[in-house]
């Protein structure tokens, strides 16, 4: 059985990749909010709809949380923490991936990070725009094929034209 995957790139919107068996074993999850339900049971809620039951106490809300599909159990959890590796999901530069550099509090505004990719290019934007895919530099998912690193048109059309040379050649 094979499945798809849609990673978000920095150019065409979204890209497809099967995947088989053997790499379905984790996935990555956002974490909403946790709360206590009654009785005190806490429990946490993601992006994607799940909800777990007594989640480890140092998770916090913009965490992101490895979910085991076989046992529905979190295994780790990276804090949304500056250093951190993070993919845009949101704005004009969805697809990228990118290091925290720094975290703005705004009052009575949107929270703002300020990030920078692989190249050295930096920009700001919300803190709901991004999410944790790795700790420090290391990504924990395996990235598409421009790594999360946008091109400029200019750049990006010279790239093609020396692969289109190299596989006449």
């Amino acid at each position: 059985m094979r499945t798809s995957v849609f990673f978000m790139t920095t150019r065409a919107g979204s890209d497809s990749i099967q995947l088989g068996m053997r790499r379905q074993r984790f996935k990555l999850c956002k974490v909403r909010f946790v709360q206590f339900r009654q009785k005190g049971i806490p429990y946490l809620n993601t992006y994607d709809g799940q909800t777990i039951r007594y989640p480890d106490p140092l998770i916090k809300a913009k965490d992101t949380i490895k979910l085991d599909l076989e046992s529905n159990k979190i295994t780790e959890f990276i804090k949304f923490d500056v250093g951190n590796v993070v993919m845009v999901t949101g704005g004009r530069n969805r697809g990228r991936v990118e290091v925290i550099k720094n975290r703005e509090k705004h009052k009575g505004s949107f929270e703002m990070i300020h990030v920078q990719d692989a190249t050295g290019h930096e920009f700001a934007t919300h803190m709901g725009n991004v999410f944790t895919i790795g700790k420090g530099t290391k990504p924990w998912i395996s990235l598409h094929k421009g790594k999360g690193i946008k091109l400029s048109i200019v750049k990006e059309a010279k790239k093609r034209i020396a692969a289109q040379v190299a596989s006449t050649t």
